[in-house]
């Protein structure tokens, strides 16, 4: 098989600067199809902003991302993003749709039929969790923290992206609610084969669902490989992290 068919997203020397400062430098690495990549690092290491590099949000300055082979820039936007599902810590649902209407929206949008937008609600919801026949014509008010994120995933996953990119989304859950719900990903993750990035500055969450982790730092990724690799690391910035990790567990 041709290398290209592989990988879905590659950074290309990528440098992305706001006011004259760099906010990412000289990104260079791909992500292969079904791969799960943990992007981690502290806050404002250059996570999100790696991230909004892939569905265009954010435009290189220099270099290109290319995704399925074709830079960012000479995709259309709105095919672009809805290649591309979308999850963020506030899942951004819409107060005055139903969950049904909430996680239909983008098929809505795609000109599917109503019955099969159905189906594929449905379906999506049993897949999350949550039992349709209870939930679909819920509002997100009504939902726990748990269930809304939930909700998000099913409405990111509803018109079958092939790449689906998760800004912290189980960062406002209790310990417990998360724990369920990164297990309950990555099984989903695995079972659909979707290429995941995922953005955090949770270590944990990170060795919980990554097939590669990408460390971020002052812009840069300066690690990047299997949890093995990283543990095996001697950037400053890992053995920061593998620390922390560390006297989390001989707190326990």
């Amino acid at each position: 098989m041709p290398e290209n068919h592989q990988i879905a997203v590659e950074f290309r020397d990528v440098t992305f600067s706001r006011n004259h400062r760099p906010l990412v430098s000289h990104l260079n690495f791909s992500i292969r199809q079904g791969e799960a990549l943990v992007l981690l690092g502290r806050s404002g290491s250059g996570k999100t902003t790696t991230m909004k590099l892939i569905n265009h949000l954010f435009t290189p300055t220099t270099g290109e991302v290319l995704f399925d082979g074709i830079p960012t820039t000479q995709w259309d936007e709105i095919k672009l993003r809805r290649r591309i599902g979308y999850v963020i810590q506030e899942t951004g649902l819409f107060p005055h749709f139903t969950v049904e209407r909430n996680v239909g929206l983008v098929p809505t949008l795609e000109g599917w039929k109503p019955k099969q937008i159905k189906t594929r609600v449905y379906e999506l919801l049993h897949l999350v969790g949550l039992a349709p026949e209870q939930f679909a014509g819920r509002y997100p008010h009504e939902l726990s923290g748990g269930q809304r994120q939930r909700v998000g995933v099913a409405r990111a996953l509803a018109a079958d992206p092939p790449v689906l990119l998760m800004d912290e989304p189980f960062g406002a859950l209790d310990p417990i609610t998360r724990l369920e719900i990164q297990q309950e990903f990555r099984r989903l993750q695995q079972d659909l084969g979707k290429t995941v990035v995922f953005v955090t500055h949770d270590i944990q969450e990170a060795f919980v669902l990554a097939s590669r982790i990408g460390l971020m730092y002052g812009g840069e990724l300066v690690v990047l490989g299997t949890k093995d690799e990283f543990m095996r690391s001697q950037h400053p910035e890992s053995l920061a992290f593998l620390e922390c990790l560390h006297s989390l567990q001989d707190n326990l």
